[in-house]
């Protein structure tokens, strides 16, 4: 049996792993009210995903009126506590996620995850969802000086679940811009938050589910 070809698979985490889209738009929709904002529409806030909390906050904002950073200041806060004492409520894998995830396990594939989300909340949501031992590495936002698309988060992800060969999992043109710029081979889901369609993003290979990941892979690896 061929080996498989890859030796790490990192994944973004909003809108790749899981939907995180009902707890990221009450958060926001309750840090906008607090600043005497109405709210934002569920399906506006998938598109605002992507990089970090405090720029969904100014998005937020933006769609809303004014945006100042005494504005995003006031509101970060209340955005934070809000979201850390709701991170689950309505969270969910996306179909097929975790039998993927079991599956590469089995091939001896190291995961990680490489997100713009604060690190402190991708590990919070992490545990949340009971996969606290699935991953060898998780990088935030603010674990390095730099976030995505800059590539060092991803090399910095492949780097502490051991190194080898990588591939990155992703939703986002921020994730596609981020393997290209550190040269790793890139698969794009097409259910995400992407604020454009995902034929344009520029993934090597798109998937509609995760029963998909792994041929895709073996594909994009030979």
């Amino acid at each position: 049996m061929a080996r498989f070809p890859f030796d790490i698979v990192a994944f973004d985490l909003d809108g790749t792993l899981a939907d995180t889209a009902p707890d990221l738009t009450t958060a926001l929709n309750h840090s906008l009210a607090h600043l005497g904002r109405p709210p934002v529409p569920a399906e506006d806030v998938r598109h605002m995903v992507g990089h970090g909390a405090r720029a969904l906050l100014r998005k937020g904002l933006a769609a809303t009126g004014e945006v100042s950073e005494t504005l995003i200041d006031r509101g970060f806060p209340v955005f934070l506590d809000h979201y850390t004492a709701h991170i689950a409520d309505g969270t969910r894998p996306f179909p097929g996620l975790e039998a993927a995830l079991d599956r590469l396990a089995a091939l001896d594939v190291r995961l990680a995850v490489c997100t713009n989300k604060l690190e402190g909340l991708a590990r919070e949501l992490i545990d949340a969802l009971g996969w606290r031992d699935r991953f060898a590495a998780i990088i935030g936002g603010d674990t390095l000086p730099v976030r995505k698309p800059d590539p060092a988060p991803l090399f910095e992800a492949v780097a502490r679940a051991g190194g080898g060969r990588a591939a990155y999992i992703g939703d986002s043109i921020t994730d596609t811009d981020t393997a290209r710029n550190a040269k790793i081979p890139c698969i794009a889901v097409t259910f995400g938050f992407s604020d454009r369609p995902a034929d344009m993003l520029g993934a090597d290979l798109l998937i509609d589910h995760y029963d998909e990941l792994i041929p895709a892979l073996e594909r994009l690896g030979n």
